[in-house]
């Protein structure tokens, strides 16, 4: 047997496991809006959810961290398989604890231990699944492969809102009290997160082989500086992305003076995570080794098949038509341009992209116009190969040093629990949520910085 197709049933696994926290972490976006109406709450407090569910996966890779600093690494102890399967049952206890919460309306505190528990679960998955899937072939087209692992995540992260969006706030919430609308919603992923479990538990998965460094083992991590320098990347990649979507909801409501509903918003904030789908994609052809013709062609292909699968949600579900939306398109054409400057450079890539997100987020802040919207909406195309891309420029050439790294790495999406309370405190201070987006702009002006200088510092 090969060693393409030792690697298949890895890779499929690994690609489920993508979608599924994909599909879950959209979920606090919606979340977000529904609990600051049932609740009462402040752009602000609203957005400690998100504080919540990311500062567990600072907590969850610390403890990583710190036992791969005594050589007790959990990944090296029980392999990457029962990692995985841990932090499943962990993560469908909690949708379970939170879905009991709602039924019971046990308040917002409780929602937010849930919150946090699933988390720590889903850090689990990120410390043992991003690794795994750079080690299942070369490290040329690592960023491909999760590149293509991170693209079936944003098909979670886009049908999330359009789905949960339709039935929070179409289905279960006209006939709910309180907060209980969500209780069917994550008894649905418990069940399924427990079934994902016994999946992978029966899987055949052979654990990658881990080559060792000649170098001194105790020499820190933080001895390279492109490894820290990139977890600051990650940082600040996280954040932006988490703080964007967190806020495009009341920011599509309050500048379209009320035109836009928030059920009618969360159908749009799909298209952001979307757009992410569609450029992480592009990103898996444009960064392989395939020949150029052969990529054009299947960039298209895939822009297409995707945009219709985002399209044909939000119609059905939001009768969002083609004329409301067309505008996504011009994106995707700018998309496609940008990875032909990038040149299947992984460094290279994430500048650019960074600088017209950079673009993206100072148009929309000043041009609250239907164009302006779209901008905004349109992030998510730039978004897409940022992690794959900072992720495996920051693990590069470290052997066994690697899981000590992505734990690092893992940490540093506390990025999402910091960024998007400071842009809420932003909007309740100067009572207009678009100014708030200064808060993304800058981890974007890092993102330019670490793509074009940053990867590089310290690396051997």
């Amino acid at each position: 047997m090969n060693k393409k197709s030792t690697n298949l049933i890895p890779m499929i696994s690994i690609t489920v496991l993508f979608f599924m926290w994909g599909f879950i972490t959209s979920l606090n976006d919606i979340l977000i809006p529904y609990f600051k109406s049932i609740y009462q709450l402040s752009h602000f407090e609203a957005n400690i959810v998100q504080f919540a569910f990311f500062i567990a996966y600072f907590v969850g890779s610390l403890g990583f961290f710190l036992l791969a600093k005594i050589g007790k690494d959990p990944i090296h102890l029980i392999g990457y398989k029962k990692t995985l399967e841990s932090g499943l049952a962990i993560a469908a206890v909690a949708c379970l604890i939170f879905a009991s919460s709602a039924y019971l309306n046990l308040g917002f505190g409780v929602f937010l231990c849930a919150l946090f528990l699933l988390g720590i679960g889903l850090t689990f998955l990120q410390v043992a699944a991003n690794p795994f899937v750079a080690m299942l072939g070369s490290s040329e087209t690592a960023s491909s492969r999760l590149n293509l692992s991170q693209a079936f995540n944003s098909l979670g992260t886009t049908l999330g809102p359009a789905l949960g969006g339709y039935f929070i706030f179409q289905v279960f919430l006209k006939d709910s009290v309180g907060a209980s609308a969500v209780t069917i919603p994550y008894i649905i992923l418990g069940v399924l997160l427990a079934l994902l479990t016994i999946f992978i538990h029966n899987s055949k998965i052979k654990e990658p082989i881990i080559e060792k460094e000649s170098s001194d083992k105790k020499e820190s991590i933080f001895h390279y500086p492109y490894v820290w320098l990139g977890a600051l990347g990650i940082f600040f990649y996280v954040g932006a992305e988490v703080a964007i979507g967190s806020n495009m909801v009341s920011f599509l409501t309050e500048t379209s003076g009320g035109k836009i509903t928030e059920g009618i918003a969360s159908s749009f904030l799909s298209y952001y995570w979307g757009g992410a789908m569609i450029g992480r994609f592009l990103g898996a052809i444009s960064l392989s080794n395939i020949e150029i013709k052969k990529k054009v062609a299947y960039m298209i292909l895939l822009a297409v098949m995707s945009f219709a699968v985002i399209f044909s949600v939000n119609y059905y579900l939001h009768s969002l038509c083609f004329a409301q939306v067309w505008m996504f398109l011009i994106f995707i054409a700018l998309n496609f341009l940008f990875f032909y400057l990038g040149r299947s450079k992984p460094a290279r890539s994430l500048a650019i992209f960074a600088l017209v997100n950079c673009a993206l987020v100072l148009i929309g802040m000043n041009l609250l116009n239907e164009f302006g919207i779209w901008a905004m909406l349109s992030i998510g195309l730039f978004n897409s190969i940022m992690w794959s891309n900072i992720f495996t420029l920051a693990i590069d050439k470290l052997g066994d040093k690697t899981a000590q790294a992505s734990s690092m790495l893992i940490m540093m999406i506390l990025g999402g629990a910091v960024l998007p309370p400071f842009q809420g405190w932003i909007a309740d201070m100067s009572g207009q949520i678009q100014i708030s987006f200064i808060v993304p702009l800058i981890a974007y002006v890092y993102l330019v910085f670490y793509g074009i200088k940053g990867y590089s510092i310290g690396k051997k």
